[in-house]
């Protein structure tokens, strides 16, 4: 081989080289990606014991557990540079927050509870935990409990339904967020992690998760999720998910699948919201109420008494043409539609109903409680005691069904079937 030919091989080589290493690691956002983390250590289950394989990999498993090597190997290498970046940075806030919660209309509808309580991890938390999660991993595996998109793998879900998974790779987590279960306040804690959004007065990070304004905490082009790995590294996105979500310690909070209608209902009907009222309370009173002359604004609506009545809601979710139509819109879509749970193991699942003790569980098991604080108690007041109030005007065959539509995210979470509302 010439000289000529052996130049221009290597410098083929070369480009090839430089091109992946840009797609992989060049982080337009202003985060580094190079921060590849080991999730958390995860208790041996006290329910099942650990299974060892010995069979060897196929090929294509032998062929991506070697570009993991690399890609550790070759991110190990920068660690000095990003462990410095991460002492200026990860700096704890003042403990506390100074921030004052005024109560209002709005508030109230919501049923915000701004109390702090003090919490401590117990070995009993701990072994909650791991309760919960093998109860997630026991009916996933289980052939005879099936529900829609159960068997698919990973690979299969649509990138859009990708969008739920936030990413902070500063700290190697990632949230699934499920609205109506604390979700604005998990996802301030991850802008604060991330450090996604500076402050417009002082152009700095956000260090106080109760500082961030709610429109911003909302705002798609605020956090990194998955489906945003499509826009920014192409055909090496799912490949790199992977990665992360090996790596990466993972969690969701769930709430009682019934409250978080309830909770949904209130927060989106109840409330003034133009972009609900055209998308959603139109649809529903002109279906239902027979109305075909409707304001044109929400606020012409409420004065003129014309909001959906929850039995209303609840026939709107039954009926196959609401999903004919297009899907469910998060604040009623199933939990396992919105995080994959049997497609995704998540290391951390807490709840809404233990929501105090969970989150500083959590933020511990993170090693980021001294950075931040959980924002005071977003404890919503639809309690499960409502229930029986909220359900007495609905039809018992609607209630039923309603059951079987929601009931994987009973069974995964280990909810109790209410069989209060579904018999006479």
């Amino acid at each position: 081989m010439t000289k000529s030919r052996m130049f221009r091989l290597s410098l083929l080589l070369g480009s090839i080289f430089m091109i992946i290493f840009i797609i992989v690691f060049w982080d337009n956002g202003g985060t580094a990606n190079s921060y590849f983390h080991t999730p958390l250590s995860r208790p041996v289950s006290p329910y099942k014991p650990v299974e060892q394989h010995t069979e060897p990999p196929d090929e294509e498993t032998a062929y991506l557990s070697d570009v993991d090597e690399f890609l550790d190997m070759f991110l190990n290498a920068s660690t000095p540079h990003n462990s410095n970046l991460n002492q200026k940075t990860e700096q704890p806030p003042p403990v506390g927050s100074s921030r004052v919660v005024v109560a209002s209309y709005e508030e109230n509808v919501r049923g915000y509870d701004w109390t702090s309580h003090d919490t401590k991890v117990s070995l009993d938390q701990e072994i909650l935990q791991e309760a919960r999660k093998q109860t997630l991993r026991q009916f996933c595996a289980n052939s005879s409990f099936t529900f829609p998109t159960k068997q698919r793998s990973f690979d299969d879900i649509p990138n859009k339904e990708l969008d739920h998974l936030i990413v902070d790779d500063r700290h190697g987590i990632i949230y699934c967020y499920v609205p109506k279960v604390a979700c604005t306040n998990w996802k301030r804690v991850m802008i604060v992690l991330s450090e996604s959004l500076s402050e417009r007065k002082h152009g700095t990070p956000y260090r106080d998760p109760l500082q961030i304004p709610r429109e911003d905490v909302h705002n798609s082009s605020t956090h990194l999720t998955f489906n945003k790995f499509w826009r920014r590294y192409g055909k090496f996105s799912r490949h790199l998910m992977k990665i992360k979500l090996k790596k990466y310690t993972k969690f969701l909070f769930v709430r009682d699948p019934f409250v978080r209608l309830i909770s949904a209902f209130r927060s989106k009907f109840l409330l003034e919201n133009d972009e609900f009222y055209r998308s959603f309370s139109v649809p529903i009173l002109r279906r239902y109420s027979n109305r075909t002359n409707l304001p044109t604004s929400v606020s012409e609506a409420f004065s003129a008494g014309m909001i959906p009545s929850f039995p209303q809601f609840i026939q709107y979710l039954l009926d196959s043409q609401t999903e004919s139509e297009k899907p469910f819109n998060e604040h009623w879509r199933q939990v396992y539609r919105l995080c994959h749970p049997c497609q995704i193991e998540y290391d951390f699942v807490g709840k809404l109903e233990t929501l105090n003790e969970d989150a500083a569980q959590l933020l511990q098991l993170l090693h980021v409680d001294t950075l931040l604080q959980f924002p005071p108690s977003y404890r919503n007041k639809t309690a499960s005691s409502w229930e029986e109030d909220w359900f007495a005007k609905i039809p018992l065959a609607w209630r039923q069904q309603l059951y079987k539509l929601y009931e994987a995210d009973f069974v995964l979470f280990g909810y109790p079937k209410p069989e209060h509302l579904l018999q006479d």
